[in-house]
């Protein structure tokens, strides 16, 4: 099946309002293995309207259409659907029954402007809106099917799942698509792809898309077929071949998280931690503390920003400050061992650095960033050297410390 969709509104063309409802029926529509082939925007001008609705029906075995189809004057895809189609519009009884009959639970009487949302073309099979007062239409133009929602993503959502996908499904040969997201941490999307040439074959039936969502690259595995256990077989497969490439920069697939994965390894190996932080301001124990349950790991975290915080709360003798600097391996070490004896935790990890924009020099410049990590047999440092802005440094620096502790939980 052929299916296109279609977003009414010039607040989505002049970019006043980010067009979710697209992607929203696209995800939902694939899960159901229906792929979307094409998307297009107009705004709220009948001609526009109508020709867009001429030209996606006549390529496309169904069409999805959100907005305009409220009671204001910018409201016309029911007037220019009834012109694109050659239909009368037509009062709908039962579409003005449920205008009536939302306004009356809202308390209030219906405007003589919520009237309009009662017209439709002729011939239209009414679609039910169990949460606002416009309802949506169907009808079939040349052999494809068009369903006409809100624009409204709560009323929308609704009434695609309910009433549009399976009318869809009447008229989907079977056909199973499914998608598997794997998350990496440390690999560019390039040295992703170039470890990925000649991996999978074409006639593995799995192809790969990526996206970065940074500092994330999401490798995704695609596959379709007769039968979901082929599908997931041939899935489990190349999962299984990605995970020997990528190895442990694999973190976690699907809905997993970072900082999802490192929580659920903290509850299963017992270790306590707590943090202390300079340029990263208490990003990383927010992070940790988004995780609900966190409070059975995570004892405490201080944010030694200055100099001076960091000789009085985690002891650290002004000497090595006047040497080495706030940012060195040797002050790292220093936060991470003062912050495991001053908690009791059994590993501590701490940051320093420079986020910038300014505070660099040639020896220590913007972007430096140093790493200890403290438990109850030593300490480890490392240095890194991060660029972008300050908030991409900061960023990188909170996921390689989160990544540092799940590879350490991994070890143990």
């Amino acid at each position: 099946m052929k299916v296109a969709t279609l977003s009414i509104g010039d607040e989505l063309l002049l970019g006043e309002v980010v067009d979710t409802n697209a992607a929203w029926i696209a995800e939902r529509l694939y899960r159901r293995g229906i792929r979307v082939d094409r998307h297009l925007t107009v705004g709220d001008r009948e001609h526009d309207i109508a020709d867009a609705v001429i030209s996606l029906a006549g390529m496309a075995d169904a069409v999805i259409v959100t907005g305009g189809l409220g009671p204001t004057v910018d409201d016309m895809t029911s007037r220019a659907v009834a012109k694109a189609t050659g239909r009368r519009l037509v009062l709908s009884e039962e579409a003005l029954a449920h205008v009536r009959q939302v306004a009356g639970k809202l308390g209030r009487g219906v405007h003589p402007l919520n009237e309009k949302q009662a017209l439709i073309p002729a011939s239209s099979v009414l679609l039910p809106n169990p949460d606002g007062t416009a309802c949506g239409f169907h009808l079939i133009l040349n052999g494809c099917a068009l369903f006409f929602l809100p624009g409204v993503p709560a009323e929308m959502g609704r009434m695609l799942e309910e009433t549009v996908i399976p009318r869809m499904e009447e008229r989907q040969e079977d056909q199973q698509l499914q998608t598997r997201v794997l998350k990496i941490f440390g690999l560019s999307e390039a040295e992703v792809d170039g470890a990925l040439q000649e991996t999978l074959q074409p006639e593995s039936g799995v192809t790969t898309a990526f996206s970065v969502c940074f500092p994330e690259v999401h490798l995704k595995l695609r596959a379709e077929g007769k039968t979901r256990p082929a599908v997931d077989a041939a899935l489990d497969a190349a999962c299984a071949r990605m995970r020997e490439i990528f190895k442990e920069y694999i973190f976690g697939e699907d809905h997993d998280t970072m900082d999802s994965v490192v929580g659920e390894l903290f509850r299963r190996t017992g270790v306590t931690l707590s943090l202390a932080e300079s340029c990263t301001g208490g990003l990383v124990a927010k992070r940790i503390t988004d995780i609900p349950g966190s409070s059975a790991y995570f004892i405490e975290g201080a944010v030694t920003y200055g100099d001076k915080a960091k000789i009085r709360a985690l002891g650290i003798p002004p000497r090595l400050l006047a040497d080495q600097g706030a940012v060195s391996s040797a002050t790292a070490m220093a936060m991470a061992r003062g912050m495991r004896k001053h908690s009791g935790s059994d590993i501590s990890l701490a940051i320093t650095g420079i986020a910038g924009p300014a505070g660099g020099s040639k020896e220590k410049p913007v972007g430096m960033v140093f790493l200890a990590l403290a438990n109850r047999t030593g300490c480890q440092a490392k240095g890194y050297r991060f660029s972008g802005s300050r908030d991409e440094i900061r960023m990188l620096t909170a996921f390689t410390a989160i990544d540092w502790l799940r590879r350490y939980l991994m070890s143990l």
